[in-house]
């Protein structure tokens, strides 16, 4: 990883492309003012390697809350059904959900997802997953390095992603803004601890990942990360 000489940008990029199983039918709803269909899907990723102390494959399957609007929804969603292959391009966003706390009270917590801008439905069956993000942001924390039980260096960092979304219902460009962890593993976690500062632009690729927490808080977990400046 090497630092690269360029200007800080305003708007950053965010591309995200998922190919896997619907965990379940869809459920289409309809909105009023304007009137657009509506469908919250769940596809599922799983990703295998190699257990060096086993010798054995393993394998982790990863869940992605993804939100259709629009003409998205009656040209791909009509008629999908649970097992079927997926195709996704979007961007990352986040939506209010409602929990419930122990004193009963309602409160709104935002839920990581994807938000389609395509879609397109396969037959069910077998198919090799696709998990991958592109995206550049701006650091909103300072790299801090962990040592993991297996001894393995990893920095984690938080990063914030300007995009500009054109907006289908009010006809203009929108700036839309969200926030994600970011796990940076070996060479490169070292040397963004040693070289990243807050403040810093950074372009990443990698995939979507999730805690095994209650709440499955999604991050992004690093491939490759350059800074720049």
């Amino acid at each position: 990883m090497h630092k690269v000489n360029t200007k800080v940008q305003k708007q950053h990029l965010c591309a995200v492309t998922l190919l896997g199983n619907l965990v379940v039918t869809p459920e289409i709803r309809y909105r009023v003012n304007p009137v657009a269909a509506i469908s919250e899907i769940t596809v599922a990723t799983s990703a295998k390697w190699l257990d060096k102390k086993t010798n054995l494959y393993k394998e982790w399957t990863s869940y992605h809350h993804i939100k259709v609007v629009g003409d998205l929804v009656e040209q791909a969603l009509l008629t999908a059904k649970k097992g079927d292959v997926i195709l996704v391009q979007g961007y990352l966003s986040n939506i209010k959900q409602h929990n419930i706390k122990a004193n009963n009270t309602i409160e709104k917590k935002p839920l990581a997802i994807v938000h389609a801008i395509f879609i397109q439905k396969f037959n069910k069956g077998y198919t090799q997953a696709i998990n991958q993000v592109f995206c550049s942001g701006q650091l909103t924390s300072t790299p801090k390095l962990v040592t993991t039980q297996n001894n393995k260096s990893l920095a984690q960092v938080n990063i914030s992603i300007n995009q500009q979304i054109f907006s289908v219902d009010k006809q203009c460009w929108q700036t839309h803004a969200v926030e994600r962890e970011c796990h940076v593993w070996g060479k490169q976690a070292q040397y963004l601890v040693e070289h990243a500062q807050l403040g810093d632009s950074v372009m990443v690729e990698g995939k979507l990942s999730y805690f095994t927490t209650a709440d499955k808080t999604q991050f992004i977990e690093a491939k490759n990360v350059q800074l720049l400046f």
